[in-house]
């Protein structure tokens, strides 16, 4: 067997490539499998309970009528926007977290969500809109929260601690307008912002559906034209200017690409924390990756949101949680763990 010590340092960095790139394949594969078995029992379980063989006869185009109609017509959808929103979430987060070079930062931590919520309660509160009225308020108001952020925090350039730092500030300025809304409101429409407020799949139809997959699909090339230039962005600045690489061009647009997966994924579903926050660490740690780790993110969102539904819909008997309340309880202590072991390094702050 062939020792390190023999290799010339060229083969030292093909060796290790590859080994990556075969762990990056596997971490894939196996993490996909996971995420077709949580849809393929979210598909079978509810007041008619269908066998997962059967489930998968049925995508596959042999079921019979009756299971059929159960699976494609009423669950299908709602799985799929599932995975869909968690996907664009994940993908979403792991390019906001390498930009700022900071896993603090993600779209439900520097105010992007909170803007989407801000718009999305002021169209239930003040305008009466309901339904897709409501999720273009949200896309709207993150667009714009993203754009006051970015513009805020631009002084000869964007640091990505300026941009953390700005984020929180505008995200607590939308939580108070949010909350300012509710207290004014009558209870019935409050309770009704409330449940979109907590991010819920209840409901969800193949409308949803088509405008997550043809979001991802119109944003998915850009991600692959861009996502080099967001390994050379994690180098930092100075090291991007000095490999030829025009820093802020790169940045706003990774910035747009990923503000509107966050936006329609919002929209869609409504403010489902954390699945943008923890997916692109956890999805680092597997593939052991020091880039973004795109593929792997994407799919650890889309586990976390299918197998978070599943508990929300199925664990607590007769009562169904909204999909938020479940994200909430895996991601709040993720996020104390962050802050302590930040504390513990001394950086933070």
């Amino acid at each position: 067997m062939t020792q390190l010590t023999d290799l010339t340092p060229a083969q030292v960095i093909t060796r290790a490539r590859t080994v990556r790139q075969a762990r990056n394949l596997a971490v894939t594969i196996v993490v996909a499998v996971l995420v077709f078995a949580a849809f393929c029992v979210s598909l079978s379980l509810g007041d008619f309970k269908i066998p997962v063989i059967d489930v998968v006869k049925t995508l596959f185009g042999q079921g019979d009528k009756a299971t059929e109609f159960i699976v494609n017509r009423l669950r299908l959808p709602r799985a799929l926007t599932a995975l869909l929103v968690g996907a664009a979430l994940g993908m979403s987060g792991a390019i906001f977290q390498s930009i700022a070079r900071n896993p603090l930062a993600s779209p439900d931590i520097i105010g992007v969500t909170y803007g989407a919520s801000a718009f999305a309660v002021f169209a239930i509160v003040t305008l009466g809109l309901t339904g897709p009225a409501v999720a273009g308020m949200a896309i709207l108001g993150a667009l714009l929260t993203a754009f006051t952020m970015y513009v805020l925090a631009w002084r000869r350039g964007v640091s990505s601690y300026r941009l953390i730092l700005v984020g929180i500030g505008i995200g607590a300025i939308a939580t108070s307008v949010t909350s300012y809304l509710l207290t004014k409101a009558r209870v019935e429409i409050a309770q009704q912002a409330l449940i979109w407020l907590t991010g819920s799949l209840n409901g969800r139809d193949w409308s949803h559906v088509r405008t997550m997959a043809i979001t991802l699909v119109v944003l998915a090339p850009f991600v692959v034209v861009l996502v080099h230039r967001l390994r050379i962005l994690q180098l930092g600045d100075e090291t991007a200017y000095g490999l030829g690489l025009r820093v802020e061009g790169s940045r706003l647009g990774l910035i747009v690409i990923a503000v509107l997966m966050a936006a329609v994924a919002t929209a869609a579903a409504g403010p489902i924390g954390f699945v943008a926050f923890v997916a692109p660490p956890i999805a680092r740690r597997l593939t052991r990756s020091p880039g973004p780790a795109m593929v792997a993110s994407a799919l650890i969102g889309a586990l976390v949101v299918a197998l978070s539904d599943l508990i929300a819909q199925h664990a607590f008997g007769e009562t169904q949680l909204p999909v938020g309340v479940v994200t909430g309880v895996v991601g709040a202590p993720y996020l104390m763990f962050l802050l302590a072991r930040s504390n513990r390094v001394g950086s933070g702050g």
